[in-house]
């Protein structure tokens, strides 16, 4: 039996094929072809949606792992490494990708099939940083992507093949300070061009009843503590901090593998250091991408939303910001996008919970990040993304046979074969 991380997601499989490198990877798929298997890629299991449910064979390529070449650049790796791995191989060359992810442990092909976005308001997800790969098709053939396929398989949902190697693109490894202030869910705190926007990565961790939140930010080290954000007095600070932890539950605290920075002291290092999840608890979650412009409006329509139907939200909303992308299939495709994480322990009023966010933040033209719990469909799906020709045709040439499917994949892209 297989789980993800957080539990909500179960399936037992035929058979799982744990290949040691690319012509294992060959294998496994030619040998599903010939017995008439589907295959599903399986990564870490950080993702809560079922992309990867199957009745017939995983493909578990963790043992895919390392660097096989660090560029002036860019890094050369195989996909089945984690993002924490990768970046602290590139730490040793001074280098690092620009992203704070808050699935640090998944693999950098689970990251880029489900376009996971990396905290940052100028570099965005870790599929903008793609500019190569390798990968095995449908018919078990080992293919390098040519650059008119880059933006199909930079959010690939894992239909487009299994991923061996990528290449990212690395920045100079530049320390920064993290400053945590005081926000409030405000139009001048929450508008385009406000302070949501203007450090290079930022998270505002948001307790929605009360219009209350933590604003961390990383940039350039100051010589002096910003003034609090959004107004009310620095004391308050502690009050606003109390509240936020409360309704994240203890384990925020009893979960993390280092503590996260005081609000009293200034602290720098990397920002992926930096600005690490703060509650990395069990939880579920469904995080939807809205146009930016849009953030306001679809806080304040889900505050009344959640008020009306009398649903508590218990764990703070998390609110990021990001450039437009120009995966085909990312749900920041061509906008500037803001990101509304929530999360739920498992159970029936997070099911309730979950539909109706989904409902209200949709209706604000939000896509559903691919890795969070959503229910869309196939119609969904081509009414919000105007490259979805382009990528079914991309899917066609390299997987007919329709190899790499499941439910979940056909009740949101159809199955249908040439």
């Amino acid at each position: 039996m297989w789980g993800n991380w957080s539990g909500g997601q179960q399936c037992r499989p035929q058979r799982t094929d744990r290949p040691l490198d690319e012509a294992g990877v060959v294998a496994a798929v030619r040998r599903a072809a010939e017995r008439g298997h589907t295959v599903r890629p399986v990564g870490s299991g950080w993702s809560d949606s079922a992309l990867v449910l199957t009745g017939d064979v995983h493909l578990d390529c963790s043992a895919l792992t390392g660097i096989v070449a660090v560029g002036a650049e860019t890094v050369r790796v195989r996909a089945g490494a984690s993002i924490t791995s990768v970046q602290a191989a590139l730490a040793a060359h001074g280098r690092m990708l620009p992203l704070v992810t808050h699935a640090p442990a998944a693999t950098v092909a689970g990251a880029v099939a489900t376009g996971t976005h990396g905290g940052s308001t100028q570099w965005g997800s870790l599929s903008a940083l793609v500019t190569g790969s390798r990968l095995v098709d449908g018919g078990g053939r080992l293919r390098t992507a040519d650059d008119s396929e880059l933006d199909g398989l930079r959010v690939g949902l894992g239909v487009l093949g299994v991923l061996t190697e990528v290449t990212l693109r690395t920045v100079p490894a530049v320390e920064g300070e993290i400053r945590e202030e005081i926000a409030h869910a405000h139009p001048e705190v929450l508008a385009p061009g406000g302070p949501l926007d203007t450090s290079p990565w930022t998270s505002f961790e948001l307790h929605l009843p009360s219009g209350e939140g933590l604003l961390r930010r990383v940039g350039p080290p100051l010589d002096r503590e910003p003034e609090p954000v959004g107004g009310g007095p620095v004391e308050a600070l502690g009050r606003v901090a109390t509240r936020i932890g409360h309704a994240a539950s203890t384990q925020w605290s009893a979960q993390r593998s280092r503590p996260v920075p005081r609000f009293d002291e200034a602290t720098t290092g990397l920002p992926y250091d930096l600005l690490r999840d703060p509650h990395p608890a069990r939880a579920e979650f469904t995080e939807w991408a809205v146009p930016r412009e849009a953030l306001d409006t679809a806080l304040r329509e889900l505050g009344a939303a959640t008020a009306a139907q009398d649903v508590e939200i218990k764990r703070p909303i998390e609110v990021r910001t990001g450039p437009a992308e120009t995966g085909w299939l990312h749900p920041a495709h061509g906008r500037p996008t803001a990101w509304i994480a929530v999360r739920a322990s498992r159970g029936e009023t997070q099911g309730r919970l979950f539909r109706l966010v989904g409902s209200v933040l949709e209706g604000m033209g939000g896509r559903p990040h691919w890795g969070g719990r959503h229910d869309w469909t196939a119609a969904d799906v081509a009414l919000a993304y105007p490259r979805l020709t382009d990528f079914l045709a991309l899917r066609e040439r390299i997987d007919p046979d329709r190899r790499f499917t499941g439910d979940h994949l056909d009740a949101l892209l159809g199955n249908a074969t040439s």
